[in-house]
C-alpha cells in the first residue's frame, strides 16, 4: 500500500474553512434560540444555510483541483483542546480528497433536502424547530468528516446521533416514532462505545489519535493490536451504519418525516461507518482479519437488506432495506482494502444522489395520497405524477444497475473487485445485483403501474415546485453522476486512502465478463418482478394467509428484533431484576437491619434514663452489689 499522504499547513481562504460547520450550526442556533418570532422566515434560513456551505465548499474543491497532488491536502489547526503529560490534542481540520468529496454530497445533496422540506414540512407548527434539527445534523456531519483526529470526528460523531434522535422522533406525539427514536439512541450507544475503546486504545498505543499519528504508527504496533482496533472501530461502523448485528433501528427510522429519511438514513448519517472504515485504511491493512471480517458484515447485510426490501409493502421501509443493503456492498468494498476504498466511496456518493431521489420521490407520493406508506394502495400514479415518475424512475435506474446510469458504473466496480478477492464473495455480491432488480422493479410496478387502488379521501397530484426542483436535479444527478465520476473518482481519492484500484478507463460502457454477467442477473430479476408483479397482475389489498418462511422472515426483519429481544433484553431485564432484588434484599437488607438492630436497643436503654433518682440510688446498688459478688468470688477462687 502506497504511504499516504501528508497534508500542508493551511494557507488563504482554507484557514477559515472552518465555517463550513459554523453556518449551519449557528443557523441552528438562531432557530432554537428566537422563538416563534422566526416561524415564517425559518424554512428559508435553514435551506440557505447548507446551501452557502455547499457554495464554500465548492470553493475549496476548486481550489484544490489546481494544487499539485502533493499539496491538495491541507491541515487547519483550531485550538489546544487537551494536554495531560504525553497526550497532547489539538482540535483540527483535515481538508482533503476524500472529506471534500463528503462536504460536497452533505451540503449538496442536504441542501436540496432542505429546500424539499420547505414544502414537505409548510403545514407542520414546529417546522422552525424541524429545519433547526436539520442544520443540527448538517453541521454535525460535517465536523465529523473534516476532523483531523479521531477524538475530534468523535464529538461529530455523537452530534449525529442526537440530531438523528431528535429528528427520527420528531412527531413524538406518535408513539411509534418515539420509540423508533430511543431504538435508534440505544443501538448507536451499543457502536459508540466501540468507538470510545478505539480512541482509548489509540492514545494508550500512539500517545495520540490524530490521523496522521495513527497512520505512521500503526506499522509498528502487533498484530493483536491492530485487530482488536480494527474490530472497535468496526462496530462503531456497524452501528452509525446499520450493518449486522446493529441494523434493527434503520427500517424503525423510517417513522420520522420522509426528508429525514433521505438526509440521514441514504446520503448522509448511515455512511459515516463507510467514510470510517476508509479513513481508517492504516488499521485494516495492518490486520487482515479484521478487514476479512469487514467483508463478511458487509456481505451478509447485504443480502439481508436485499431479502427484507423483498417482503415489505411500505415504500420507505423497502427503500430502507435497500439502504441497508446497498451500505452492505460500500462495507465489502472497502473490507477488500486499497484496491475496493476508491469504489467504496465512488457507489456512496452515487447511492446518495438515486437514494435521496428516490426517497424524496416517495415523500412525494405520500404527499399526495394523504400519507399513505402502503403500496398495495397506491398503482397507476404515473400519469398523475409525471414528474415524480421519471425523477423516481432515473434513481430506480440507477439503483439497479442500468447501463449509463449512476449505479451501473460504481456498483459494477465493487461486484468486480469482490470477485478478485473471492469468487464466493463476488458470487454473493453478484446475488444481491439480481434481488435488488427484484424487489425494486416490484416497487415501481406497485407504485407507478398497473391499476388504481388508492383510497376514496385520496386525490393523488404532483407535488409544488419547490419539491419537484429537488426531486429534478437529484435525478439529473442519479443518471449522469456515474458516469461524470467513473474515470476521475480513483485517481482522486488514491492519495488519500492508499490508492491500489485500477486506473483504466472504462468508457461509456463497461464491457468486462463480469460486468455483461451482471446485466443479465439484472436483467432476470427484472422479468421475474414483471412476470408476479406486472401490470396485468391483481395486488392483493391484504396479506395473503400463508406466506413462504422467506417473506414471514422478510416482513419481521429477519427476526432482528425477536434476536436482540431473546440475546439480549430478557437476560438483561432478569439480571436487572436479579440485582434490584439483591440490593433490595441483601445490601439494604444488612444496612437496614443493623440500623433496626441499633435502634432496638437505643430504645431499651432509654427505658433506664428515667429521671428518678430511686431508679437511679436501685441501679448504683444493683452494680455495686454485682461488683462486690465478683471480687469476693475472684478471691474465694
Amino acid at each position: 500500500m502506497p504511504p499516504l499522504e501528508t497534508p500542508v499547513p493551511a494557507t488563504g481562504l482554507f484557514t477559515v474553512s472552518w465555517l463550513l460547520i459554523a453556518i449551519p450550526a449557528v443557523s441552528a442556533a438562531i432557530l432554537l434560540l428566537v422563538g416563534r418570532r422566526a416561524d415564517r422566515w425559518a424554512p428559508y434560513l435553514g435551506a440557505i444555510a447548507p446551501l452557502i456551505s455547499f457554495a464554500l465548499g465548492l470553493v475549496y474543491f476548486i481550489q484544490m483541483l489546481g494544487r499539485d497532488v502533493a499539496t491538495r491536502a491541507v491541515s487547519v489547526p483550531l485550538y489546544n483542546w487537551i494536554s495531560s503529560g504525553r497526550w497532547e490534542i489539538n482540535v483540527g481540520l483535515l481538508v482533503d480528497q476524500l472529506s471534500i468529496v463528503f462536504v460536497l454530497l452533505i451540503t449538496g445533496v442536504g441542501g436540496l433536502i432542505h429546500v424539499y422540506s420547505i414544502g414537505y414540512m409548510a403545514h407542520d407548527d414546529r417546522r422552525r424547530r424541524f429545519f433547526a434539527f436539520l442544520n443540527l445534523f448538517v453541521a454535525a456531519m460535517l465536523l465529523l468528516v473534516l476532523a483531523d483526529n479521531y477524538l475530534v470526528l468523535f464529538v461529530g460523531w455523537e452530534g449525529v446521533g442526537l440530531a438523528s434522535y431528535l429528528l427520527i422522533g420528531f412527531w413524538q406525539y406518535k408513539p411509534t416514532a418515539a420509540t423508533a427514536a430511543k431504538k435508534a439512541f440505544v443501538v448507536n450507544r451499543v457502536g459508540d462505545m466501540g468507538m470510545s475503546l478505539a480512541i482509548m486504545l489509540m492514545l494508550a498505543t500512539f500517545g495520540s489519535s490524530a490521523f496522521v499519528d495513527v497512520n505512521d504508527g500503526m506499522p509498528k504496533v502487533s498484530s493483536t493490536i491492530a485487530l482488536i482496533m480494527g474490530l472497535l472501530l468496526l462496530l462503531a461502523a456497524c452501528g452509525k451504519s446499520a450493518q449486522v448485528p446493529l441494523q434493527s433501528w434503520l427500517l424503525d427510522a423510517m417513522e420520522g418525516p420522509t426528508p429525514v429519511s433521505a438526509l440521514i438514513h441514504a446520503a448522509t448519517m448511515v455512511t459515516a461507518g463507510v467514510y470510517l472504515i476508509t479513513r481508517s485504511n492504516a488499521v485494516y491493512v495492518q490486520s487482515p482479519i479484521a478487514s476479512t471480517v469487514v467483508v463478511v458484515v458487509g456481505t451478509v447485510t447485504l443480502l439481508f437488506g436485499a431479502w427484507i426490501g423483498c417482503a415489505k409493502d411500505d415504500i420507505k421501509r423497502v427503500l430502507a432495506g435497500s439502504t441497508m443493503s446497498q451500505i452492505g456492498y460500500m462495507m465489502l468494498a472497502a473490507g477488500i482494502g486499497p484496491a475496493g476504498y476508491a469504489f467504496a466511496i465512488f457507489h456512496l456518493l452515487t447511492h446518495g444522489f438515486f437514494k435521496a431521489d428516490m426517497f424524496l420521490g416517495a415523500g412525494s407520493v405520500m404527499h399526495a395520497t394523504n400519507d399513505e406508506v402502503d403500496m398495495r394502495h397506491y398503482g397507476a400514479l404515473r400519469r398523475m405524477m409525471p414528474i415524480t415518475f421519471v425523477t423516481f424512475a432515473a434513481g430506480y435506474l440507477a439503483i439497479i444497475g442500468f447501463p449509463f446510469f449512476s449505479g451501473f458504473y460504481s456498483k459494477d466496480h465493487i461486484i468486480e473487485v469482490a470477485f478478485q478477492r473471492s469468487e464466493v464473495v463476488g458470487g454473493l455480491a453478484l446475488l444481491g445485483a439480481g434481488v435488488t432488480a427484484f424487489y425494486m422493479t416490484r416497487l415501481m410496478l406497485m407504485t407507478f403501474f398497473g391499476a388504481k387502488r388508492w383510497k376514496p379521501d385520496a386525490h393523488p397530484h404532483e407535488s409544488p415546485w419547490v419539491m419537484t426542483v429537488p426531486l429534478i436535479l437529484l435525478g439529473i444527478a442519479s443518471a449522469v453522476g456515474g458516469l461524470a465520476l467513473n474515470n476521475w473518482i480513483v485517481g482522486w481519492l488514491d492519495p488519500a486512502v492508499g490508492g491500489g484500484a485500477p486506473e483504466e478507463s472504462q468508457g461509456l460502457l463497461h464491457f468486462s465478463t463480469t460486468a455483461l454477467v451482471t446485466l443479465v442477473v439484472v436483467a432476470i430479476g427484472v422479468a421475474i418482478s414483471v412476470w408476479i408483479f406486472g401490470p396485468r397482475r391483481e395486488i392483493p389489498a391484504t396479506q395473503p394467509a400463508s406466506q413462504s418462511f422467506f417473506t414471514v422472515a422478510g416482513r419481521n426483519d429477519l427476526y432482528g428484533d425477536a434476536f436482540n429481544e431473546a440475546v439480549f433484553m430478557r437476560p438483561g431485564q432478569q439480571l436487572t431484576e436479579g440485582l434490584v432484588r439483591f440490593d433490595n434484599s441483601g445490601i439494604d437488607g444488612a444496612v437496614n437491619g443493623t440500623a433496626t438492630a441499633i435502634s432496638g436497643m437505643s430504645s431499651r436503654l432509654r427505658r433506664v434514663q428515667n429521671g428518678f433518682v430511686r431508679s437511679y440510688a436501685l441501679t448504683m446498688t444493683v452494680g455495686a452489689a454485682i461488683v462486690g459478688v465478683v471480687i469476693l468470688l475472684g478471691r474465694l477462687g
